[in-house]
Parts: structure tokens; C-alpha cells; sequence
């Protein structure tokens, strides 16, 4: 079973169980959260389709955690008057685990709990990444001395007087000289 909410201006498909990334929201992390503005629930070959938003339809989920997003940056030039302008953006998101799809009928779509139990613990990664020892740091490359140039046997070197001589037209005669 899946759906179609709409939140922060922005729609997305959800499922129960999976996690998405959206605008953020004003709830601490552990809170739970409904989201009333279902547009369209489909179970199978049967979908439902609201106009505008499906009747008594809801998804309810829990908040994860909050992020940040990907570093924008905002770079202002005009030519020739040396205007040169550098911002820099990132875009407060909140994650959240989709938990229940309720259709407003009788039937409802959960997360099993195998799906929750293997979302938790990615959340906990911090604190586990800190428990395990820090990998060794990689052995620099001995340095090796450079080898030197030679040069190459078969070409024999030029002469400092076959080198190519280049002149000026200031320099040329004419032919009125």
C-alpha cells in the first residue's frame, strides 16, 4: 500500500516503513506526526484518488532527526565593474519514518517491525561509529628519489648554431635598400 502526501509544498510517494527527507518541522526528534493532506492511496489494482485531498484518509509517521542539506553556493558577478557576491545555503530538512497508512476505511497498511527495528539503529550510528576504534592512518609512500632525465641515445643533440634564429620585420631588408 502506498500514498501520496503533500507537506512543505512539495508531494511525495511513501510507503509504510520507508524514511524520507522533508522540509523541516517544528517536533523534537521522537515525536510522532500525521500527515492529513493525503492526495491519492493506492492498494494494489485499487487506487483512490482525492479531489483535491482523499476523505479521512491520514499517514502518520515519526520524526528521526533533523539535517541539514546540501551546501549551495550563490555567486552574484556583472562584468567590467568588478562586482563579485559569494553566499552560501543549507536547507534545514527533518527525516522522518513513515508507520501507518490509514485509508479511512477499514483497511490500513503498518510497518512490520523487522523494517522500524533496521531504521532505529541507523539512527543510532553516531554513538556506534564512536564505540569502534579509529581505522589506522594509511603509510605514506617512501620517498623515492627522482629519477634523471637522459638523454636519448639514437637522436643525436643539436648544436647551439643549428637552433631556429628568429627576426624581427624591422630587421629585414628591403628591397629598396
Amino acid at each position: 500500500m502506498y500514498a501520496v502526501v503533500t507537506t512543505g509544498g512539495k508531494q511525495y510517494r511513501v510507503e509504510a516503513g520507508s524514511e524520507l527527507i522533508i522540509e523541516r518541522l517544528s517536533e523534537a526528534p521522537g515525536a510522532s506526526i500525521t500527515f492529513d493532506r493525503v492526495l491519492l492511496v493506492g492498494d494494489g489494482e485499487a487506487v483512490t484518488v482525492g479531489s483535491p485531498t482523499v476523505d479521512g484518509a491520514s499517514v502518520s509517521g515519526t520524526v528521526l532527526a533533523e539535517e541539514l542539506g546540501p551546501k549551495l553556493i550563490i555567486f552574484k558577478f556583472k562584468q567590467k565593474v568588478k562586482y563579485r557576491r559569494t553566499r552560501g545555503h543549507r536547507q534545514h530538512l527533518t527525516r522522518v519514518r513513515i508507520d501507518e497508512i490509514n485509508t479511512g476505511t477499514k483497511r490500513s497498511a503498518r510497518a512490520t517491525k523487522a523494517s522500524t527495528a533496521e531504521a532505529v539503529p541507523a539512527a543510532d550510528a553516531d554513538t556506534a561509529s564512536a564505540e569502534t576504534p579509529a581505522k589506522p592512518a594509511r603509510a605514506r609512500k617512501a620517498a623515492r628519489p627522482k629519477a634523471q632525465a637522459e638523454p636519448k641515445a639514437d637522436a643525436p643533440a643539436r648544436p647551439a648554431t643549428q637552433r631556429r634564429r628568429t627576426t624581427s620585420r624591422a630587421s629585414k631588408p628591403t628591397a629598396e635598400e
